[in-house]
């Protein structure tokens, strides 16, 4: 998120980043806090990266998406403009479920007419030498392309 706050700084966006994520969260946790954390910080905008550990699980994709839907409502309830980032699964997951997977971020967008990016890691999946030695977590030279991914959604998001 301090890549983010440099970005916003450097093109004299005032906004602040607030870092509500929790290392290992599922979309179900995050739909069990997201109202406190709405009426805590009371955001303008609201990036929902949340779903991986969900399919690394291999929990069903109708939960994930129910989650997603109901984090999205409630950040739009809250009047705040939401950008949704997919997320992809390795191919041992399988065809169907990889597919359904990573649709359901794309129907939530959709349906509740919200920025979307397809895949938070695009451009560098398939680079290991910007992941942890687990092979799942991006490093730390991996940010600026995740942020210029993101980017890319979330400016016209900010010009409102």
């Amino acid at each position: 998120m301090t890549l983010l706050a440099q970005r916003l700084a450097q093109r004299k966006l005032d906004y602040s980043v607030v870092n509500a994520s929790i290392s290992g969260e599922t979309t179900s946790g995050g739909r069990a806090r997201i109202e406190a954390e709405l009426a805590r910080v009371r955001p303008d905008v609201v990036i929902l990266a949340l779903g991986a550990n969900d399919g690394l699980r291999g929990l069903p994709v109708a939960e994930i998406k129910a989650n997603l839907e109901g984090m999205v409502a409630a950040a739009q309830a809250h009047k705040a403009r939401v950008l949704v980032a997919g997320m992809r699964m390795p191919p041992n997951y399988g065809a169907k479920y990889n597919q359904a997977f990573q649709q359901a971020f794309a129907q939530v967008a959709r349906e509740r007419r919200t920025a979307f990016v397809p895949f938070l890691l695009e451009g560098m999946a398939d680079r290991r030498e910007l992941f942890l030695s687990d092979q799942i977590h991006p490093s730390a030279q991996a940010q600026p392309i995740i942020l210029d991914t993101v980017w890319k959604a979330l400016a016209p998001l900010l010009a409102r």
